[in-house]
């Protein structure tokens, strides 16, 4: 009976507290707070707003791995910066006010290089609106994931406007 129930418990964990965040996760959030919508999207994902220099530390001591930022504009700075802490480091210049399929299908290719690289990636723009709508996205288009919870961390980050409502059923139809 002891052992059913540990095996109930274990599995519970293993399928309800996301993979690849090590056991310090409480303080790791506590350091993030002040981070613009901050989500823990999988076990291997992880979605924010404009992270500052002590943020990319932070991250880099969670595991992450690769950063993908989703910010137009000269990116130079934060690529550099990126880079020295031993990240890999890529840019998608998303317009806010059009994204287009072909963002989406360059961020589908950067997620799925090195797959078989242990790590976390962090996807980030400003306020988080641009990467919940891309996490969500590839979540649901790639990696299977149920519409519903995916939706979820959508819409607990923001609710997409027009343009970008346009975006999400131009990409689901595609993919």
């Amino acid at each position: 009976m002891k052992n059913s129930i540990f095996t109930i418990i274990t599995f519970i964990f293993l399928t309800v507290v996301p993979q690849g965040l090590n056991a310090s996760e409480k303080d790791f959030r506590a350091q993030l707070s002040d981070l613009k919508n901050y989500q823990v999207n999988t076990g291997t994902i992880i979605s924010s707003g404009l992270p500052s220099q002590a943020h990319f530390k932070i991250f880099k001591e969670m595991g992450i791995t690769k950063v993908v930022d989703l910010i137009p504009g000269d990116r130079a700075e934060e690529s550099s910066y990126v880079k020295t802490l031993g990240l890999a480091y890529y840019n998608i210049q998303v317009d806010w006010e059009n994204p287009t399929v072909e963002n989406f299908s360059d961020y589908v290719a950067v997620m799925k290089q090195d797959p078989n690289t242990d790590g976390i990636t962090l996807t980030h723009c400003r306020l988080n609106w641009r990467g919940a709508v891309f996490t969500y996205l590839y979540r649901v288009t790639q990696l299977g994931e149920s519409e519903e919870i995916a939706k979820r961390d959508l819409l607990d980050t923001w609710e997409p406007n027009t343009t970008w409502q346009d975006f999400i059923d131009k990409v689901k139809a595609q993919y």
